[in-house]
């Protein structure tokens, strides 16, 4: 049985109508994207301070900075948007992020099978050789793909 093609996917729109949902209420923000990658950017607000006396972002909001930047780049590999869900997503923090700095989120997919994308990345505040997080992950698609 033949699947359906993938929906047309921009990134930029697509981040640009989510500002309804969780990630625009984050803040997280479209940079950039290639064929298998996408960049997103999480800009320092007060209200996802986790550590008050030092003004560090949570690691919730980073997470969910991650897990939206290697989604999308599972779809820009894809080449097209295609219903998943994320399976795992292991997040090592190295570092807690600079207070008052935006936080860059870079996602790739390396791998596709007809239904897991292999994603790894880096969530940075300017520096990627100094990253404040290293993830990897995967994502299942609920229409097998061939």
């Amino acid at each position: 049985m033949a699947q359906p093609a993938p929906i047309p996917f921009d990134p930029a729109q697509f981040l640009t109508l989510m500002r309804q949902h969780h990630g625009g209420v984050l803040g997280i923000e479209y940079r950039d994207h290639g064929p298998d990658w996408a960049e997103l950017a999480l800009p320092w607000r007060p209200e996802l301070i986790g550590d008050p006396a030092r003004g560090v972002l949570a690691s919730g909001p980073i997470v969910a900075l991650m897990d939206m930047a290697t989604s999308v780049a599972v779809w820009m590999k894809r080449g097209g948007f295609v219903p998943h869900a994320t399976l795992d997503l292991r997040v090592d923090y190295l570092r807690p992020a600079t207070p008052e700095r935006t936080v860059i989120g870079r996602g790739e997919c390396y791998r596709l099978t007809r239904a897991i994308g292999f994603v790894r990345g880096i969530a940075h505040d300017g520096d990627p050789d100094d990253p404040v997080a290293h993830v990897a992950g995967t994502f299942m698609s609920t229409e097998a793909r061939r």
